[in-house]
């Protein structure tokens, strides 16, 4: 029995969490507060720019991986839970004021395909209706859709995303420029291997190596 793979794919579904800066305390300082307010002057009259992107980059990543499991003739249902052994987090950096980290991500995502190339801006998509731009949902679950191997074997279950990352060079209306760069993940991978069997892909030898090989957690005797 050759690995088997699910992908949870369609465009828009990549979310996950950024931390902007949140203040937890009152009374913030003057010059804080004079800062705070040149940023947003700044950004306000950089509005309406236009971005270019260099350097995209795509990377399948392990993000979960079961302990090893036998079973017998006809195989059976898998009980080992998945460990995370990555979670996957878009972020957004830039050198100085920028667009906020959702238009920085609509137009990754256009560039990238997961966003309508025709979407003109964010609110013309409708705000958060494409998840791509959500910079607060978690990242997948390990254990959804589990696949029930149907044969015996010394099975894992294991799961990854694809994350997508990219420079970015924003060009404000009077000239000035900001650059950064920008992750995001835009598939949701599931997959079941037989430890007995070749791994057919980079995420299956990955997850090969945290449980099929001898000395693997998950292995007897370990």
């Amino acid at each position: 029995m050759h690995g088997t793979v699910r992908r949870v794919c369609a465009a828009g579904l990549a979310v996950g969490a950024l931390v902007t800066g949140l203040t937890a305390c009152t009374g913030e300082a003057e010059g804080d507060a004079a800062a705070r307010e040149t940023g947003r002057a700044v950004r306000q009259a950089c509005a309406e720019g236009t971005f270019t992107w260099s350097r995209v980059t795509e990377r399948d990543r392990l993000t979960g991986v079961s302990a090893l499991e036998r079973l017998g003739k006809g195989g059976g249902r898998l009980h080992n839970p998945m460990r995370r052994v990555y979670t996957p987090r878009p972020s957004v950096h830039a050198d100085g004021p920028a667009p906020s980290a959702a238009e920085i991500l609509f137009s990754f995502g256009k560039k990238t395909g997961e966003i309508d190339s025709d979407a003109r801006t964010l609110a013309e998509a409708g705000g958060d209706t494409w998840a791509f731009t959500d910079v607060r949902l978690p990242a997948p679950e390990l254990d959804d859709g589990r696949v029930v191997p149907r044969a015996a074997g010394e099975f894992l279950q294991y799961a990854g995303v694809r994350e997508v990352s990219a420079d970015f060079r924003y060009t404000c209306p009077d000239g000035r420029t900001v650059s950064g760069h920008a992750r995001n993940w835009t598939v949701d991978i599931g997959g079941l291997m037989d430890c007995e069997e070749k791994a057919d892909s980079p995420l299956a030898r990955e997850a090969a190596r945290h449980s099929c090989e001898p000395a693997a957690p998950g292995r007897p005797g370990h």
